[in-house]
């Protein structure tokens, strides 16, 4: 019978233990960096970016998430997806990318990932 306890005791010690552990796991940062370039190859400061979501359901819903944030001096605009993104999900989003800046624009695509710096470069031009 004592060892039954035993068995009983270690058994509940161990499954305590790792669901604390489990548990305890801090979700890494979910980021997406844009960076802008010109036809010269240049980065461009202040183009203002935009990222958002695309409908594929029939009938077409509204637009899934949009952000708009403008590029540092290193021509890098940055998004934070923290709050997007819970632990345990798959993926987080696949999203079209719109940069501007006076007269030159340019499109693209990112995927981010989660719980990494996703990053992408937009070409704008006139």
């Amino acid at each position: 019978m004592k060892k039954y306890i035993y068995v009983f005791s270690a058994l509940f010690i161990f499954t305590v233990s790792v669901n604390s552990l489990m548990s305890c796991r801090k979700k890494g940062d979910t980021i997406a960096l844009i960076t802008v370039r010109d036809t010269a190859n240049m980065l461009v400061p202040g183009a203002r970016v935009i990222l958002f979501g695309t409908s594929t359901t029939d009938p077409i819903q509204s637009v899934i998430r949009k952000d708009t944030a403008t590029t540092n001096s290193d021509g890098v605009a940055t998004f934070n997806f923290n709050e997007v993104y819970q632990l345990g999900q798959a993926g987080v989003a696949v999203l079209d990318i719109e940069a501007e800046k006076d007269d030159l624009t340019g499109k693209g695509i990112i995927k981010i990932e989660q719980e990494v710096v996703s990053d992408a470069e937009v070409l704008i031009q006139p």
